[in-house]
């Protein structure tokens, strides 16, 4: 199976949502933090200096994540990660996160930093394969649901 990744354009919005959202509703609920940037992912990602990538398998779009700027700063948050139920355990997650550590290196991003619970075991054990460490969450953390945070030295 030969998965692409392709960078954002705007007639993926409704993509980046469905898959997001399902995610989501699979394994937490979506917060009003998510729905709003869900809902507009240019105007919360693209248009502050973020990214966002799709995994294409055919014409498919089979999975979906994001590099978020924090707070104008020059790290970024690898989030809404999202592969389709029917695509799931097929390594496009680990595929997409490989992507996304090498454009950082190529773009010169010095941090990643995730956000995540630790009920996702399988998730938290992919991050640190791929050398995320646990750092402590603040108080005010963006995601009610988080209980775990995690960045990568790039």
């Amino acid at each position: 199976m030969t998965i692409n990744i392709i960078h954002f354009e705007p007639q993926y919005s409704k993509k980046f949502y469905e898959l997001n959202r399902e995610w989501l509703e699979t394994f937490f609920v979506v917060e009003p933090y998510d729905e709003e940037v869900l809902s507009k992912p240019q105007k919360y990602i693209i248009d502050k200096g973020g990214h966002i990538f799709f995994a294409k398998l055919d014409d498919a779009i089979v999975g979906t994540v994001a590099l978020m700027r924090m707070n104008n700063s020059k790290e970024f948050e690898l989030t809404k990660m999202a592969v389709s139920p029917n695509y799931r355990g097929k390594k496009i997650g680990q595929q997409m996160m490989q992507y996304c550590i090498d454009f950082a290196k190529e773009s010169q991003i010095p941090k990643l930093i995730i956000y995540s619970n630790r009920k996702l075991e399988n998730a938290i054990y992919i991050y640190k394969k791929y050398d995320f460490i646990e750092i402590p969450i603040e108080p005010n953390s963006p995601y009610i649901r988080s209980d775990i945070k995690m960045e990568n030295v790039i």
